[in-house]
């Protein structure tokens, strides 16, 4: 792996990535090591009077202890909870990897791990030519996979990690989160996911309401080697 981090990204929206992201982070700081982090792209942002911010970006922020302005943390935020290529036109702004890339170099000059989530999965666009498989590339990173375990999950999965190798990119493994409580054959799922994919770096229960963070230690020692 490379020593500057991780990109993570998912098999789709709302499977867990800023979980597993935050979680990731906060066992990096567990085990001593300076870890930053960063939401390159969203949207679905919130008014504040400093500005939009995305829930996601901060509570990657405060997994995190390499302290950072939020604006290098989360360089393009938007508004409406659409594809952020969507929300940069309809916002009249071009979304351009190269200050995306050196927001990424300020925040790994201090750090031992940065820890960079996506927005959507792997091939979401971002603008009319990129992608976050372009993003995920440019910032020279391996990539996690997370897997919603539901129903549909194999086919998703199966195609993203295809992609992510025929793209040229870095498989750092994947984890699965149990986002169905209702899942029939759930471990008949995960059995052949591991078969194709290798074992989870982590299997998540369903989350926590309190909104705790899972313990990705082993997932980060792992990571370490």
């Amino acid at each position: 792996m490379s020593p500057k981090g991780v990109f993570v990204t998912g098999t789709d929206t709302g499977v867990g990535k800023t979980v597993v992201a935050a979680a990731l982070a906060r066992a990096w700081v567990g085990r001593g090591r300076r870890v930053a982090v960063m939401k390159p792209v969203a949207s679905g942002a919130e008014p504040t009077p400093e500005g939009l911010r995305s829930a996601d970006a901060l509570a990657l922020m405060a997994a995190a202890n390499v302290a950072a302005p939020y604006e290098r943390v989360n360089p393009y935020c938007f508004l409406p909870p659409v594809s952020p290529h969507i929300a940069a036109d309809e916002c009249d702004v071009a979304v351009d990897v190269a200050v995306i890339r050196a927001c990424f170099d300020a925040l790994a000059a201090p750090a031992e791990r940065v820890v960079v989530e996506g927005a959507g999965g792997w091939l979401a666009p971002i603008s009319e030519n990129a992608s976050m498989a372009d993003l995920a590339l440019a910032l020279g990173l391996p990539v996690i996979l997370v897997v919603a375990l539901r129903l549909g999950c194999l086919n998703h999965a199966f195609l993203t990690h295809e992609s992510i190798r025929a793209r040229g990119a870095s498989f750092a493994g994947w984890v699965a989160n149990g986002i169905d409580p209702a899942m029939e054959r759930a471990a008949e799922n995960l059995a052949t996911l591991s078969a194709r994919l290798g074992e989870p770096l982590a299997r998540l229960p369903l989350l926590d309401p309190s909104g705790a963070l899972p313990d990705l230690g082993g997932a980060a020692a792992r990571l370490d080697v």
